[in-house]
């Protein structure tokens, strides 16, 4: 399970982010997953409530933006939607695809509470 491992580092890096702006708690982190990866949603937020615990993301939210797949033709330079299992260009019927979109996942924001927020009434 890959997800375990991407929820780790998703970990590791919001919570170095909170430190470094003084963060007492991080309520919220939303992420971007392309469909190349082949995270599973329901896994990830899983194993990422296990990776946060005893951590100051410890009971956070997790938002998962999903991204579709995008691929330039490298022959006839066409834009197009592939499926993961297949790559054929729909205008020129060549399987030389360049991805554009689809392959990253990308840490869009974290909300975080810093001890200042936590004293207002």
């Amino acid at each position: 399970m890959h997800e375990m491992s991407i929820a780790v580092q998703i970990v590791d890096q919001v919570v170095e982010l909170a430190g470094q702006n003084n963060a007492t708690r991080i309520d919220e982190v939303v992420v971007e997953i392309g469909l190349m990866q082949l995270v599973v949603p329901e896994a990830l937020e899983m194993a990422f409530s296990v990776a946060t615990e005893s951590t100051l993301a410890e009971g956070a939210r997790l938002k998962i933006v999903e991204q579709e797949i995008e691929a330039v033709c490298r022959d006839c330079d066409h834009r197009y939607k592939p499926r993961i299992d297949c790559y054929l260009c729909p205008q020129c019927g060549q399987a030389n695809a360049r991805i554009v979109a689809g392959n990253d996942i990308i840490l869009k924001s974290v909300v975080c509470e810093t001890e200042q927020e936590a004293q207002l009434p």
